[in-house]
């Protein structure tokens, strides 16, 4: 083995290994038992962020687990072809040479989609294969690839002749930027300092009725004012007309229950074409319904003046004319919930619109019993609750987008006005009239509309093929709590509607990833921290040590810059440890080791960390059959950093007896290593398998590659005696070491040592040369020594010719008192009103920080004066 892990060096070579030799590759014939992933398909503008590192490496050790576990483990990776992000990027790409989508036309633009696809399309599979995604890439699927187009259209037509699809005229949300209708779930809603704005509307037999509105710009398509019946302010009103300023429109004013009698004046606006709330008052009161700007967000001939204005041009100008016309009564300070593009961060537009959608209750309705029957389980179960909130009081779901890259509508309409007609496959000849001249729907589908078949679609349905019927149901989802409802719940309901089956049984959430301030990770902030070029520098392993290790359960994840430095030196400490024990079978010639079956006859230590061996497979089968990554990972480096390098690797050192060691040492010190490796391998694939290919001719494996090899059984290994006897060993040694650490003694210096109990030889070695001990004898009270009095018996330190002891209680008396001084110039200082007027927060709380740091080092020295005083603790 090299003298220093490289993991540049190795990473690629050994995935290329894996791939060459298909240990990912799953045939469908195969008559294990099944466990099936499919990943969350990353758009296909992507490129490797934190959040993807998490969920990847989340999956990857499930999948390597089970693989292990000799599972047929299969997991289908994919892309998303993310119709609106996609087309906003390839336009951008032409505007840089001066063209415009319209420019091109939609042929030729979609040409241009797919060029760039081809070219950029497979960079976020390229970095998924570096972070080790041990998917099977010969089934890498694209949701705009035929077989699933082909899904796409069977799902619409099949909903649509069900009565389940339909074209209606609704407020939807609009984006002006990326002139498209959205989902309420593609809005992004988030509280802004805005304002409230008090406009007084003639009433026409004098007077005025006065309402609040955010949007005076939507002013211009009122088509009444609405107070609450039940407010007496406006009683004599109700039924009286209003003349619109600008317009000159006359409105009515009506009575209804919607409207909120505590907001503004309690009476507002009607605008039906513009806000949802006023939509369904109009429908209910027969009002008119009056666009007042176009689908990029310019007011039209609707707003008289005002048209041909961008909205917010528009808003700032009314407001001006307002005043001028003394109609605006005050402005007041609001925050306001808007809504923002979840693509452009554009502020979306409420707007009438004639759209497709799902009509969504009745396909939520079993998506509700199974959850609450529990056949479709949460983890953290909490979010049970969220997915069942959302399905309780679920609404239609708009999936028409007026954008040209996605799945285009599969409905036709003829030029003699016959009803429309849905197909899978396109239409020349119109079913009712015979006409020729027939027009396919403009409209693609929402992104998620091939999204939530992704199931069973990346397995060839509608056809009834040999990967359906063999891998669906999937067994587990793992996935952001973001696309709860965009996407877990849509699969839900699609798998039980076309199907008759939920699509997974297990859902794993994960948290968000954020800096170590709390602050969501985004690009603006520029808190990012970029994964490739972490294992482009230090390694995946390091990378996704330090995601796994910082993710607990079910909670958000905080990362400070340096979060992979933990992994990198755990992988350090395998790799040195590894070498060291290869190194000691080369020296000793030892090769074609095998496992101790007969685990009677050795050594108290060999015994210890063979139970803490077998504890640990236990602990980690549980974690991960829990779900508790973080916990499993976390109990792994323990185990292997401390009890195996600590203490046992160190203890193998004290042996003498050549035979010993070849025979029971050697092959101890191999079998916690390559239990060890196997544990570690779904959490850091690429060190482990080099270091087990690095072991062969030495060790008995059971397979060529670590990804195949086979995953531990506990064997129920325990003895109290040789535990009982390892902590005696253990405490004396961490008592010696801690009374060095206290007066600074390095822990290497010998130093006598007293003991009452027995010790025989082996003890004694271990302790002399783990714990820097001269010699152990007999304890005797009369000596001026330290005891320590341990559940074993009592331990005696002697520091003669070593340190003085009244120098050191000085030493720390003094230390005490100029502590003491500083710390009363501060506790003054905070007591002084002036200081405390003029300083800056920052510099009160730093000097409040230092209190407490000054109490504790006062607390610890005086903890080291009675160690000294009693000679014992």
């Amino acid at each position: 083995m090299e003298s220093k892990y490289n993991p540049k060096e190795v990473e690629e070579k050994i995935y290329k290994m894996w791939e060459e030799n298909g240990y990912f590759y799953v045939r469908s014939d195969n008559t294990k038992e099944k466990y099936v992933i499919v990943i969350p398909p990353p758009n296909v503008t992507g490129f490797l962020h934190m959040g993807h590192a998490l969920n990847n490496t989340i999956q990857d050790i499930l999948i390597r687990w089970k693989r292990m576990s000799n599972f047929c483990a299969l997991w289908v990776p994919g892309t998303d072809h993310a119709g609106i992000a996609t087309q906003n990027v390839v336009e951008k790409e032409l505007l840089k040479k001066g063209i415009t989508r319209k420019q091109l036309g939609r042929e030729k633009f979609i040409e241009e989609v797919w060029k760039w696809k081809e070219k950029y399309g497979s960079r976020i599979i390229y970095q998924l294969k570096k972070l080790g995604a041990s998917c099977d890439w010969t089934r890498t699927r694209f949701t705009m690839d035929q077989m699933l187009s082909n899904a796409v259209k069977e799902c619409f037509v099949r909903l649509y002749k069900k009565g389940l699809i339909y074209k209606g005229k609704k407020i939807i949300n609009w984006c002006p930027r990326c002139e498209t209708a959205l989902s309420d779930e593609e809005v992004e809603y988030r509280d802004e300092e805005s304002q409230l704005f008090y406009i007084k509307y003639p009433v026409l037999e004098g007077g005025f009725i006065e309402v609040a509105t955010t949007r005076p710009e939507t002013m211009l398509g009122d088509t009444a004012v609405a107070v609450n019946p039940k407010d007496n302010r406006y009683k004599n009103l109700i039924g009286k007309k209003v003349k619109l300023p600008f317009v000159e429109r006359i409105i009515p004013i009506i009575a209804d229950e919607k409207v909120e009698i505590e907001f503004g004046t309690g009476a507002v606006k009607v605008t039906p074409a513009h806000d949802l709330n006023d939509f369904e008052i109009a429908q209910k009161h027969n009002l008119d319904f009056i666009l007042i700007m176009n689908e990029e967000g310019i007011m039209n001939e609707n707003a008289g003046k005002f048209n041909k204005l961008d909205r917010f041009e528009c808003r700032k100008l009314i407001i001006e004319e307002l005043n001028k016309l003394s109609l605006l009564s005050k402005v007041e300070p609001y925050t306001n919930r808007v809504g923002h593009c979840y693509r452009c961060d554009t502020v979306i537009e409420p707007y009438l619109s004639n759209q497709w959608f799902v009509k969504m209750k009745p396909l939520a309705e079993p998506a509700i019993k199974v959850a609450e029957e529990g056949k479709l389980k949460f983890y953290p179960e909490r979010w049970k609750k969220v997915y069942l909130q959302w399905l309780y009081n679920i609404k239609d779901w708009c999936i028409s987008r007026q954008i040209w890259w996605g799945h285009r509508i599969p409905v036709w309409y003829c030029e003699n006005n016959c009803p429309p007609i849905v197909e899978k496959e396109e239409i020349k000849e119109c079913p009712n009239c015979g006409s020729e001249e027939l027009k396919m729907d403009e409209d693609v589908l929402d992104t998620w509309f091939s999204s939530w078949l992704w199931p069973f679609s990346v397995f060839g349905w509608p056809e009834k093929t040999k990967d359906l019927e063999i891998f669906y149901p999937t067994d587990t989802l793992v996935t952001a709590q973001e696309i709860l409802f965009f996407w877990v719940a849509r699969m839900v309901m699609a798998g039980l509607e076309f199907m008759g089956d939920i699509p997974f049984e297990n859902v794993y959430i994960h948290g968000t990833v954020r800096d170590s301030s709390g602050k969501k990770m985004s690009k603006s902030l520029g808190n990012v921290i970029d994964p490739v070029e972490i294992i482009d520098k230090y390694g995946a392993d390091s990378l996704r040590f330090g995601l796994i290790s910082s993710t607990a359960f079910g909670q958000d994840v905080f990362l400070s810059p340096d979060f992979h430095i933990k992994g990198r030196n755990f992988t350090n400490k395998i790799w040195n440890s590894s070498r060291y024990i290869l190194k000691r079978c080369e020296e000793l010639k030892i090769e074609n080791i095998s496992f101790l079956k007969n685990r009677e006859n050795i050594e108290f230590p060999e015994k210890w960390i063979l139970i803490k061996l077998d504890e640990i497979v236990k602990k980690t089968n549980n974690s991960l059959e829990k779900f508790y990554f973080n916990e499993g990972l976390n109990n792994l480096y323990s185990f292997y950093w401390h009890d195996f390098c600590d203490w046992y690797i160190e203890i193998s050192k004290v042996y003498k007896d050549v035979d010993y060691i070849k025979n029971i040492v050697i092959p101890v010190l191999c079998e916690v290593l390559i239990v060890s490796l196997k544990l570690l391998h779904p959490f850091i694939p690429f060190i482990t398998e080099q270091i087990w290919q690095n072991l062969k001719g030495y060790i008995n494996f059971d397979s060529e590659s670590i990804t195949v090899s086979k995953w531990p059984q506990p064997i129920n290994f325990y003895d109290r005696e040789a535990l009982n006897k390892f902590e005696r060993i253990k405490d004396i040694i961490i008592a010696i070491r801690d009374t060095k650490t206290r007066f600074k003694i390095p822990i290497e210096q010998n130093v006598e040592c007293f003991f009452d109990g027995d010790l025989n030889q082996l003890e004694k070695d271990i302790i002399k040369k783990l714990a820097g001990v001269k010699e152990i004898k007999k304890l005797d009270i009369e000596k001026n020594i330290f005891i320590r009095h341990l559940a074993w018996g009592g331990l005696g330190i002697s520091f003669s010719g070593i340190i003085n002891i009244s120098k050191e209680k000085e030493k720390r008396l003094k230390e005490i008192e100029e502590l003491k001084k500083i710390l009363l110039n501060i506790e003054n200082r905070l007591k002084n009103e002036e200081f405390l007027r003029k300083a800056p927060f920052e510099v009160i709380e730093k000097e409040k920080k230092k209190i407490v740091e000054l109490e504790e080092k006062i607390k610890n020295l005086q903890k080291d004066i009675q160690f000294i005083e009693k000679r014992s603790e």
